[in-house]
């Protein structure tokens, strides 16, 4: 059986209020469940205590298999029980393909635009300098 440390909904329309369980994978989100490990609730100003974990019985399931959640390991991570990684994507604020090649064609056409400003001024002044002499 997979378990799963995970977040159960409660609370009222707007007023969002979780539980903290250990249930089966395949259970519904809100439906049954195997023990409840404490609550979180974002309601709560962010210096208040707004994650309540039993410690001592998340280390129990751990122990046995269970995997927490994205979310409840960062309550994890916070309480110092679970090592959660750091997602790292340091291409993230690249430009994608298509977008670098517009801007190597902009790029492009404007250096053409600037050189043929630079030639279209230059003959000008070589005409006048062939009149002067």
């Amino acid at each position: 059986m997979a378990l799963k440390i995970r977040l159960a909904r409660a609370g009222s329309k707007k007023r969002p209020y979780y539980h903290v369980v250990v249930a089966d994978a395949r259970s519904p989100r809100d439906g049954r469940f195997i023990e409840a490990l404490g609550s979180w609730n974002p309601l709560l100003p962010k210096d208040g205590e707004r994650v309540k974990v039993d410690v001592d019985r998340v280390k129990h399931w751990l122990s046995h298999g269970a995997q927490p959640t994205d979310r409840v390991l960062r309550f994890l991570d916070e309480a110092g029980i679970a090592k959660r990684e750091a997602r790292s994507n340091p291409s993230k604020a690249l430009p994608g393909k298509k977008a670098q090649e517009r801007a190597a064609l902009l790029k492009k056409a404007q250096e053409d635009a600037a050189a043929a400003v630079a030639a279209a001024s230059a003959a000008p002044a070589e005409a006048e300098a062939a009149t002067a002499e």
